[in-house]
């Protein structure tokens, strides 16, 4: 099967709230030393929404030059401001990403003409690849199979789409429906209890959020999916159900998923930007609790 697992990373801060460029260059090591397929920097777990333009643009650089090519790497350019999210994505394909990762604009319910109509202001605006990235619960809308099938057909640079919804059958439609017309498209799920799923209905992986702190299972289980290893993936995936109790631990997963890369030796703070919560004691224990029980603690 066609695997692959891409990181939405975290974006490490320091004490004062700003990029920890070094945090973020040891995590990136850590990640890629994990065997993990890609990096996406500046998504939802990396906090696009609160960074300020000037310190994307540094981050977007520092990654570029810490990975060195030796994963693909991915840049969320989303914004609210049409221009902004043209500007970012050129910055960062100009520089050497690999693609601009683009969620939906959020706030309003939009039509789907009007979808469409941002994303192939995009496309026709930016010099590079483009994924598209449909999160309903966080936009308020879910880009449909037919909406998403219009821009594949009319944008070549429109070359895949991560779909973070908690339905898996809108996948599948995604699957069959703009695979049918661009076979070589790529449909994520956002979630990471539905990898072997994704993959068996045709689909390309996973861009999940459990890799940032278990990168090396990950990467297990992607190469048990590649070899057709159907005995040994489903041993990885049970372990990848499990630790998907970590999303319970607290209202906000970015703190939890911070705290548990911080419990697995990264040497980054947990700090998040206002007004996300800090975690707290209690929650510490259990990640602690369950990163133990999954094996993730020395």
């Amino acid at each position: 099967m066609n695997a692959k697992w891409i990181t939405p990373a975290i974006t490490a801060l320091d004490r004062q709230g700003r990029v920890d460029l070094n945090g973020n260059a040891a995590f990136y090591n850590f990640l890629i030393e994990g065997g993990i397929d890609g990096i996406l920097i500046l998504g939802s777990i990396g906090e696009f929404f609160a960074i300020p333009m000037e310190q994307k643009k540094q981050l977007i650089l520092h990654a570029i030059d810490t990975v060195k090519t030796r994963v693909p790497l991915y840049v969320g350019t989303g914004s609210m401001l049409l221009e902004e999210c043209i500007e970012l994505s050129n910055f960062a394909l100009g520089h050497g990403a690999d693609a601009a990762v683009v969620i939906s604009p959020y706030y309003f319910q939009l039509p789907a003409s009007s979808q469409i109509e941002f994303y192939e202001e995009i496309a026709r605006n930016i010099s590079g690849p483009m994924i598209l990235y449909n999160f309903p619960a966080r936009t308020g809308y879910s880009l449909s199979a037919d909406t998403v099938l219009k821009l594949a057909v009319k944008h070549d640079n429109i070359v895949g789409i991560k779909d973070t919804t908690d339905e898996m059958s809108h996948t599948r439609s995604l699957i069959q429906t703009v695979k049918n017309v661009r076979p070589e498209f790529a449909v994520y799920s956002g979630f990471d209890e539905y990898f072997m799923h994704n993959l068996l209905c045709g689909g390309d992986g996973c861009i999940a959020g459990i890799s940032n702190f278990a990168p090396r299972l990950l990467s297990e289980l992607v190469r048990a999916a590649r070899s057709d290893d159907l005995e040994s993936a489903a041993r990885y995936q049970k372990k990848v159900d499990a630790l998907m109790e970590i999303y319970n631990i607290g209202s906000q997963f970015v703190p939890i998923i911070k705290e548990a890369v911080s419990q697995c030796g990264v040497p980054i703070s947990a700090k998040c930007t206002a007004p996300l919560p800090q975690v707290s004691s209690k929650q510490r224990e259990e990640i602690r609790s369950l990163l133990k029980k999954a094996g993730l603690l020395s």
